[in-house]
């Protein structure tokens, strides 16, 4: 197993414990008082430097090939995502409708991502957060049952959410065309 691979795992494995620590053991984690979030946020950007780097630097190994047109996909898929980052915040019509919002966007980054993305690293790395994702949304659904939020600002958050997403999407979308991977021109390598 290369360098990279190495460091994909350990930050997949920040990235899941950092974030499942409060659901698993919540006593532990309340008794860290506010000093936990910090320690929590350190390991998160952890994982996320470790993922980054453990991708940019791992073997490339095909797995499968994306098939023809994919890109389309990918990048209509991650529109909604990013919509769906945002429904929480900005508080439209699906913030009283929908369940996890976030994590389902994460999932449908990560599907979005393997639609394009061929590669053993692509697959560890976005099938290991879609899966955290999935595992995560489990574990909330157990352990609590869900009361609709009812303090939504309607069309109003929509179209701030709408607005938010297309910056972001800009945004993302120039980062991956300074990293030489454009989300426009032919599929990922």
């Amino acid at each position: 197993m290369d360098l990279g691979m190495v460091l994909i795992l350990a930050g997949l494995a920040l990235w899941w414990g950092a974030h499942l620590f409060k659901r698993v053991a919540p006593e532990k984690r309340a008794t860290m008082g506010d000093g936990g979030k910090g320690l929590v946020t350190l390991l998160l950007l952890a994982g996320l430097v470790l993922m980054v780097l453990g991708y940019r630097w791992t073997e490339w190994v095909s797995v499968y090939v994306p098939l023809p047109g994919m890109g389309h996909l990918n990048n209509t898929l991650m529109l909604v995502s990013v919509f769906l980052f945002g429904v929480g915040g900005t508080k439209g019509l699906l913030y009283p409708k929908m369940r996890h919002p976030m994590l389902w966007g994460t999932v449908i980054w990560s599907l979005a991502h393997l639609l394009v993305n061929g590669d053993r690293a692509s697959i560890v790395l976005f099938g290991g957060i879609g899966l955290w994702a999935l595992v995560t949304m489990v574990i909330i659904n157990r352990s609590a049952p869900w009361a609709p939020p009812t303090n939504g600002r309607g069309i109003k958050g929509d179209a701030m959410n709408l607005v938010g997403t297309l910056a972001l999407y800009g945004a993302i979308a120039y980062v991956h065309i300074w990293l030489g991977h454009s989300p426009f021109v032919g599929t990922y390598p």
